[in-house]
């Protein structure tokens, strides 16, 4: 004979739903303490109160859901506004956004809270000897009981209004880091070992985008900045990209053929009539180096002061810098320009987690 499973005494419960609040009866009885009451004098005045700040928190969720949506639907990214002024409007609109809708959801979160607290909870002053930190029966049934009569004075198991507004309100910032999160971007994976310089891109001049001829560089000593050409509006590519020309006297270059892992560094068969290409990212932090000394062929970086040997295959001499500034292989085109014979063979700049 089978038995018919006994039902559960009282009410159900609803999942998410806190227990009902004890009474200032069942609070006093236990703790044969003087009974206070959990409602506020003004009971008017106290829904009043309620509705504000049910309001508030509302107001704090739409802020914060328009935070989400104008961080979505405002990006500030080069492949959606133009450059210029039109970047800088853009850029100060989104900002205005983001910067009014969180400030709203604080500030309506904040005061909804501060009324709550003012105008619903009662004012009622509680004194507790202090005592050894043992964790004892009594001390565990008093820490129950004190639970017990904070819940009732808080007044959420007994406010389901605001209880739920402000679970409403506080949705939207506790998803917002979570949208944040996307600007970390993914893994960059492959994307630093490699630069847009490939066999046949000929080097033109910063700024003038001039292609050269090894007669444009005719004097000994002279070193001029050049980029690729067709990425002078890329700003991405440039960051990677950006090479140093130096020449040298007959007889000054002497750059050894170093290898990494079976990977060749730098060699003399990547210059042309005297000319070297090294990359003008520092390998320490990224700084470009921009300073060369024609009688020692230092090349210098000045954020950090690394000096590499230019006649040497740009080796560290000093400094805080652990690599080598890599070389560019060099070629001639068809019509005599200097271009890349292809790109660089380690990764340019410093060092990262990934390069291994």
């Amino acid at each position: 004979m089978s038995e018919t499973p006994e039902e559960p005494l009282g009410p159900r419960r609803v999942i998410g739903t806190p227990s009902p609040a004890p009474k200032a009866v069942d609070i006093q009885a236990e703790s044969n303490q003087p009974a206070f009451s959990a409602e506020p004098e003004d009971m008017k005045r106290a829904k009043n109160a309620e509705r504000i700040v049910a309001a508030l928190f509302v107001l704090a969720f739409l802020a914060g859901c328009g935070f989400i949506a104008a961080y979505i639907g405002l990006e500030i990214g080069q492949s959606t506004i133009p450059k210029g002024a039109n970047a800088v409007v853009a850029a100060m609109r989104s900002n205005y956004a983001l910067g009014t809708c969180l400030s709203i959801a604080l500030l309506a979160l904040g005061a909804g809270s501060i009324i709550w607290v003012r105008h619903l909870t009662p004012n009622i002053e509680i004194a507790e000897e202090r005592h050894d930190l043992r964790s004892e029966p009594a001390d565990r049934a008093g820490f129950k009981r004190d639970f017990a009569e904070g819940a009732a004075i808080s007044q959420v198991t007994r406010r389901p209004l605001v209880r739920r507004t402000m679970l409403l309100a506080t949705a939207p910032l506790a998803l917002a880091p979570l949208v944040l999160l996307r600007d970390l971007g993914p893994l960059p994976q492959t994307d630093l070992r490699n630069t847009v310089w490939r066999k046949g891109l000929r080097a033109v001049t910063l700024g003038g985008n001039r292609p050269l001829r090894p007669s444009d560089i005719s004097t000994p000593g002279s070193m001029i900045t050049v980029i690729p050409e067709g990425y002078q509006e890329d700003d991405n590519a440039l960051a990677k990209a950006g090479v140093i020309l130096i020449k040298f006297a007959p007889g000054e270059l002497h750059i050894p053929t170093n290898h990494n892992g079976g990977t060749v560094v730098s060699t003399m068969n990547w210059t042309i009539d005297n000319i070297v290409a090294y990359s003008k990212i520092c390998t320490h932090v990224g700084c470009p180096v921009a300073l060369y000394e024609q009688t020692t062929h230092h090349i210098l970086c000045p954020c950090h002061q690394s000096t590499f040997d230019a006649a040497n295959g740009a080796n560290v001499i000093f400094g805080p810098a652990a690599r080598a500034l890599p070389q560019l292989p060099l070629m001639l085109t068809s019509e005599g320009y200097i271009a890349a014979a292809s790109d660089f063979t380690q990764p340019v700049g410093p060092s990262f987690w990934e390069r291994g």
